[in-house]
């Protein structure tokens, strides 16, 4: 099956004139009108060098209260398309209004990207209309980007203007990418031995009763996304910021950029603490 990328993001942010400009012709219609894509559109899509891509453009996605409260049936249904195209899709374009800067709704949509189990790529469009540029204003935007948008703080960033096609190829480079991480398989070997560094720099914590945890070992159990699972001697030992911990231990040894990463504790009972076979 082809790669699928999801091309969402709040209404009137770019996205048809973002796949137009990708695909090179008009497969969208646009318009300055505010939600004028009313349903999911796929796109059949290949490169010059022979990757191949199907593009999902959604209808933008508004604040519920708004999209609830205004009546709108088309509207209301290019939500639930929007919603559901993150859930059919391998990567998630996440586009952003770049002179308007992430928005609350941007926050939702990236945390329902990250639900979605989806790898991502940030698109911060309408860059040329982004007045006083200067050597480090991209580096504030990516600042700015990951403190606003932290559930996917590890995605990339790709500045781009639909309009005057700048760094539009660079998405589905991008996507692609994002999509090689999302399906990869990292070695056993090479994971317990990631883990064990990372036990060695910063040990378990100790519950209120003073046991303190253990990491017996741990496997790959699945991709799209990576998803790890820690035998461990008791789950409630191991606190949210230490999960986080060996999440960001991972990424920082072994990569995973683009791509959400699921890490599952099990509990194991005492002498069973090698892996299968072993």
């Amino acid at each position: 099956a082809l790669p699928r990328v999801a091309i969402v993001g709040r209404p009137n942010v770019g996205k048809s004139s973002l796949l137009n400009a990708v695909v090179g012709e008009d497969r969208a219609v646009v318009s300055a009108v505010s939600g004028t894509t009313r349903d999911a559109v796929d796109t059949e899509f290949a490169l010059p060098d022979g990757r191949k891509f199907t593009l999902i453009d959604t209808a933008g996605v508004r604040r519920r209260t708004r999209v609830e409260g205004g009546g709108d049936v088309a509207e209301q249904a290019g939500v639930k398309l929007s919603l559901r195209a993150i859930r059919r899709a391998d990567v998630a374009v996440l586009v952003v209004d770049a002179v308007e800067g992430t928005t609350t709704q941007d926050f939702r949509l990236a945390e329902r990207i990250v639900e979605e189990g989806c790898a991502c790529v940030i698109c911060m469009n309408k860059w040329d209309l982004v007045p006083n540029k200067e050597s480090n204003t991209m580096n504030d935007y990516q600042a700015s980007i990951k403190a606003n948008l932290r559930s996917i703080e590890w995605a990339n960033t790709v500045f781009t203007s639909a309009v005057t096609k700048q760094r539009v190829a660079k998405v589905l480079d991008a996507a692609w990418a994002a999509g090689e991480e999302y399906r990869r398989r990292l070695p056993t070997a090479t994971m317990n031995m990631v883990v064990q560094d990372a036990l060695a720099w910063r040990p378990p914590p100790s519950t209120p009763q003073g046991k303190r945890g253990r990491v017996y070992y741990c496997t790959q159990a699945a991709t799209s996304p990576p998803t790890f699972v820690f035998f461990v001697n008791d789950p409630s030992a191991f606190s949210s910021d230490y999960r986080l911990y060996m999440e960001r231990a991972l990424r920082k040894a072994a990569g995973f950029p683009g791509t959400p990463l699921r890490l599952l504790w099990r509990g194991k009972p005492p002498g069973a603490n090698k892996p299968p076979g072993k």
